[in-house]
């Protein structure tokens, strides 16, 4: 029993691991320190995706599930609704690719965005008094 509950937790860990892969750059739009913990592991996810590689957790996950008797993917929250997901049917090295892919533009798209907006704040306008915000015709100095 005790196998079968941390081979559900590795595979909800699993799941938390790709959707931060593939979604931790929109957090990294709001916390400043999230790109040290982001970029490593969409890294890393883009490159087990795109070289074909097994993750790590896969083995783990089946390693408990064998200790746990075998029990396979019935039963459960994390069984019905999360595997799926992670282990889709039809998932070809095609799509496998096309999946990394998108994995990196989409993390080059946010963090050109990130990369604009700390740009942008790094270097702020310089303050404007009000008497020099006042140009053109009829101001005065």
């Amino acid at each position: 029993m005790i196998y079968g509950a941390l081979a559900s937790i590795v595979v909800a860990f699993h799941f938390v691991f790709i959707v931060f892969a593939a979604l931790g750059g929109l957090i990294a739009l709001r916390v400043r320190w999230i790109p040290w913990l982001h970029l490593p592991a969409a890294g890393w996810a883009a490159i087990v995706v795109l070289f074909g590689w097994i993750c790590p957790l896969t083995p783990l996950e089946n390693a408990l599930r064998r200790a746990a008797g075998a029990e396979g993917y019935a039963g459960g929250f994390i069984d019905r609704y999360l595997v799926p997901v992670i282990y889709p049917a039809g998932l070809t090295r095609e799509i496998q690719i096309g999946l990394g892919l998108a994995l990196l533009a989409l993390n080059l798209a946010v963090y050109a965005v990130v990369l604009r907006r700390r740009r942008r704040g790094a270097r702020p306008d310089p303050p404007r008094s009000p008497a020099s915000a006042r140009t053109g015709p009829g101001a005065t100095s």
